[in-house]
Protein backbone atom coordinates (compact mmCIF):
# COMPACT_ATOMS: atom_id res chain seq x y z
CA UNK A 1 0.00 0.00 0.00
CA UNK A 2 1.41 3.39 -0.99
CA UNK A 3 1.49 6.36 1.34
CA UNK A 4 -1.16 9.01 0.75
CA UNK A 5 0.35 12.51 0.61
CA UNK A 6 -0.97 15.99 1.27
CA UNK A 7 -0.20 16.82 -2.36
CA UNK A 8 -2.59 14.08 -3.52
CA UNK A 9 -5.32 15.41 -1.23
CA UNK A 10 -4.77 18.97 -2.46
CA UNK A 11 -5.08 17.78 -6.08
CA UNK A 12 -8.38 16.02 -5.31
CA UNK A 13 -9.62 19.12 -3.49
CA UNK A 14 -8.83 21.25 -6.54
CA UNK A 15 -10.73 18.78 -8.77
CA UNK A 16 -13.75 18.88 -6.44
CA UNK A 17 -13.79 22.70 -6.57
CA UNK A 18 -13.72 22.56 -10.40
CA UNK A 19 -16.44 19.87 -10.57
CA UNK A 20 -18.69 21.83 -8.18
CA UNK A 21 -17.86 25.19 -9.85
CA UNK A 22 -16.87 26.68 -6.50
CA UNK A 23 -14.16 29.31 -5.82
CA UNK A 24 -10.59 27.93 -5.92
CA UNK A 25 -9.43 29.65 -2.70
CA UNK A 26 -11.07 29.81 0.74
CA UNK A 27 -10.60 33.57 1.18
CA UNK A 28 -10.39 36.68 -1.00
CA UNK A 29 -8.90 39.99 0.10
CA UNK A 30 -11.25 42.92 -0.55
CA UNK A 31 -10.26 46.37 0.74
CA UNK A 32 -7.70 44.86 3.15
CA UNK A 33 -10.36 42.55 4.58
CA UNK A 34 -10.45 38.76 4.18
CA UNK A 35 -13.82 37.57 2.92
CA UNK A 36 -14.75 33.86 2.90
CA UNK A 37 -15.42 32.44 -0.56
CA UNK A 38 -18.75 30.68 -0.02
CA UNK A 39 -18.77 27.12 -1.32
CA UNK A 40 -14.99 26.61 -1.46
CA UNK A 41 -13.67 23.18 -0.47
CA UNK A 42 -10.34 23.10 1.36
CA UNK A 43 -8.28 20.87 3.63
CA UNK A 44 -7.85 21.37 7.35
CA UNK A 45 -5.29 19.56 9.45
CA UNK A 46 -5.52 19.02 13.17
CA UNK A 47 -5.77 16.44 15.92
CA UNK A 48 -3.36 14.17 14.05
CA UNK A 49 -5.53 13.94 10.94
CA UNK A 50 -7.05 15.86 8.05
CA UNK A 51 -10.56 16.96 7.17
CA UNK A 52 -12.36 18.38 4.12
CA UNK A 53 -14.08 21.67 4.95
CA UNK A 54 -16.46 23.77 2.91
CA UNK A 55 -16.78 27.52 3.51
CA UNK A 56 -20.39 28.36 4.36
CA UNK A 57 -20.41 32.14 4.93
CA UNK A 58 -18.39 35.30 4.32
CA UNK A 59 -17.11 35.29 7.89
CA UNK A 60 -15.26 32.05 7.14
CA UNK A 61 -17.57 29.59 8.88
CA UNK A 62 -17.05 26.05 7.66
CA UNK A 63 -18.72 22.65 7.72
CA UNK A 64 -17.15 19.21 7.85
CA UNK A 65 -18.23 17.78 4.48
CA UNK A 66 -18.22 14.15 5.58
CA UNK A 67 -19.20 14.74 9.25
CA UNK A 68 -16.38 12.44 10.36
CA UNK A 69 -13.93 14.87 11.94
CA UNK A 70 -10.21 14.59 11.33
CA UNK A 71 -9.24 11.22 9.87
CA UNK A 72 -6.14 9.65 8.31
CA UNK A 73 -5.01 10.88 4.91
CA UNK A 74 -5.84 7.53 3.32
CA UNK A 75 -9.37 7.56 4.75
CA UNK A 76 -9.96 11.13 3.57
CA UNK A 77 -8.50 10.29 0.13
CA UNK A 78 -10.99 7.44 -0.27
CA UNK A 79 -13.92 9.60 0.84
CA UNK A 80 -12.89 12.49 -1.45
CA UNK A 81 -12.42 10.13 -4.42
CA UNK A 82 -15.94 8.74 -3.96
CA UNK A 83 -17.34 12.27 -3.58
CA UNK A 84 -15.61 13.36 -6.78
CA UNK A 85 -17.05 10.42 -8.72
CA UNK A 86 -20.53 11.39 -7.50
CA UNK A 87 -19.92 15.04 -8.51
CA UNK A 88 -18.81 14.12 -12.02
CA UNK A 89 -21.77 11.83 -12.82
Amino acid sequence: MERTTTKQLEFLCKRINVAQKTPPTPYERINDKLIGQIGNFHLHGGYGGVCLHQTMNEAGGVRDVFSCGHVTKRDLYNRMSAYLVACET
